[in-house]
């Protein structure tokens, strides 16, 4: 096992095209790293790179201490998972994952023994003698995973593996390939679009945007911090809703304003002496009134458009007489913003309450908003200010 470092990690295309910009980033001995970007953002070229596949630019990669810019793929000590299985329709699913340790000369009780251990494993001893054409979608990804395990290499690399399955194999699968990383203990860069996948089964998570690193962190510390209106608009689900509001003092008090909304935000909460900003809040921490009262400064009164029955609570969408906020970041981390809309003048939001609402679409419905978590950004850089 081996620790990864990424060092002015540079990708140039030959159309001139910078898919990774300058990339800084340690990965420790045994951690799960995942890559997470809306598509083009560079998180593939970086694996890419990593695993030999692409040619690198700048900078440097290595994994256990050792300069491998210049190594063959099958130098690097290192097995790729990719979302499209790669099996060999001929092999049985043994074969499937003996093959590579044959190849590599491994002597032959050698290879029975880690593939008789993979195959315990992940469930797959009953499909030893299976062509993979006689497997299911998420027995299918068992075998590529097993592939990879029997390597026992330094570091896995996961390109989007579970992309092909279906909202529940998904589900298993993630929890199956963090139940086997946190078992083996093996370095791991793992990427995907999905940031439920990211938050869920990532040690730290790297958000991408435009070949930049935005920010690295624990899950929790993403949601809860991001660094810039990119990694708040993308990570959470609803997006995070966001509007530009004036910061006002008040008799001594300051307040949060846009159209008729006036919001009392808690002392200290925000250290800024801007008095235009970019006001977020997620959609978890509004409220039907009725189940949860607001306090004085923490009600919005809206209008239904849309009401989302989920089962176990309710997405209410509804707009609001203010401008969108049309910045690049943020239209490119989320598809849902009304700034995406050709002509839209009002701002949408979203509120995600408990299922007793009795919210009716086109009906008026008064929320509670829980100010102690708002969220605020420069308007022109559209960093995160600081919050206490």
């Amino acid at each position: 096992m081996a620790e990864i470092g990424l060092e002015q990690l540079t990708k140039i295309y030959a159309d001139g095209t910078e898919a990774v910009s300058a990339l800084d980033l340690e990965i420790a001995d045994g951690e799960l790293v995942v890559f997470v970007g809306p598509s083009g953002c560079g998180k593939t070229s970086v694996l890419r790179m990593v695993a030999g596949l692409e040619e690198i630019s700048g900078g440097t990669v290595q994994i256990g201490g050792r300069i491998v810019n210049d190594l063959l793929p099958k130098d690097r000590d290192i097995a790729m998972v990719f979302q499209n299985y790669a099996l060999y329709p001929h092999m049985t699913v043994h074969d499937n994952m003996a093959f590579g340790l044959r190849q590599q000369r491994v002597p032959k009780v050698e290879i029975e023994r880690r593939v008789t251990e993979a195959g315990l494993k992940l469930g797959l001893v009953d499909a030893m003698r299976k062509k993979p054409r006689t497997l299911s979608g998420g027995q299918r990804q068992r075998v590529a995973m097993g592939r990879a395990i029997v390597r026992e290499p330094q570091a896995f690399l996961m390109d989007e593996p579970l992309s092909n399955l279906d909202a529940k194999l998904r589900v298993e699968m993630r929890a199956e390939i963090s139940r086997l990383q946190r078992d083996l203990a093996v370095t791991t860069i793992y990427v995907t679009h999905d940031q439920t996948e990211a938050m869920t089964m990532g040690d730290r998570v790297a958000v991408m945007r435009k070949g930049l690193l935005q920010q690295v962190a624990a899950p929790q510390t993403l949601y809860e911090r991001p660094a810039n209106l990119f990694v708040a608009e993308f990570i959470g689900s609803p997006a995070m809703n966001l509007v530009e509001a004036d910061l006002v003092r008040d008799d001594g008090r300051l307040t949060a304003r846009f159209g008729d909304v006036v919001l009392h935000v808690p002392e200290g909460h925000v250290e800024t002496d801007k008095t235009r900003v970019v006001l977020g809040f997620r959609p978890e921490d509004l409220e039907d009134g009725a189940i949860r009262p607001a306090q004085p400064g923490a009600a919005l009164q809206v209008m239904v458009d849309i009401r989302e029955d989920m089962g176990a609570e309710v997405y209410v969408h509804f707009t609001l007489a203010v401008p969108p906020v049309r910045r690049h970041d943020v239209q490119e981390a989320s598809e849902r913003s009304a700034g995406d809309v050709p002509g839209a003048r009002a701002a949408m939001f979203v509120a995600r309450v408990g299922r007793e609402t009795g919210a009716r679409e086109g009906e008026p419905l008064a929320l509670s908003l829980d100010t102690s978590r708002l969220y605020f950004f420069d308007v022109d850089s559209g960093d995160a200010l600081a919050r206490s």
